[in-house]
């Protein structure tokens, strides 16, 4: 009995300073906005984003090793937009046969401020 009166007393201490942690940060989110929009003041904004899917398998089912293709694109991305970012993520097209195909990809992406035919 005693154990489940100490265990309610530590349930109920939690509750309260998550409460209270939850309200206290409710009040302070207005000076942390103006702390982030100063802190980005004279910040640019890149508008157009670069992309390329870099298969992970070709006819269909054959795997490769796609990581000299990511590589050579992280490099190209960067040398030609100051940066570049991959991520894994999942492809699919409807094959010959009417069927779901899928396939893991990566995709290289880069911000641009401003893209051009070059």
């Amino acid at each position: 009995m005693k154990g489940k009166k100490i265990l309610y007393w530590v349930l109920s201490l939690v509750l309260v300073g998550f409460l209270g942690h939850t309200v206290y940060d409710t009040g302070q989110q207005g000076t942390l906005k103006a702390q982030e929009t100063n802190a980005l003041k004279g910040q640019f904004h890149l508008d157009d984003v670069v992309k390329i899917y870099v298969p992970s398998t070709y006819d269909v089912d054959q795997p490769i090793d796609n990581t000299p293709y990511v590589n050579r694109s992280l490099e190209t991305f960067s040398k030609m937009f100051g940066g570049a970012t991959a991520i894994e993520g999942t492809g699919a097209w409807i094959g010959d046969n009417d069927q779901l195909i899928k396939e893991k990809v990566t995709i290289v992406y880069s911000f641009a401020k401003k893209l051009n035919k070059k």
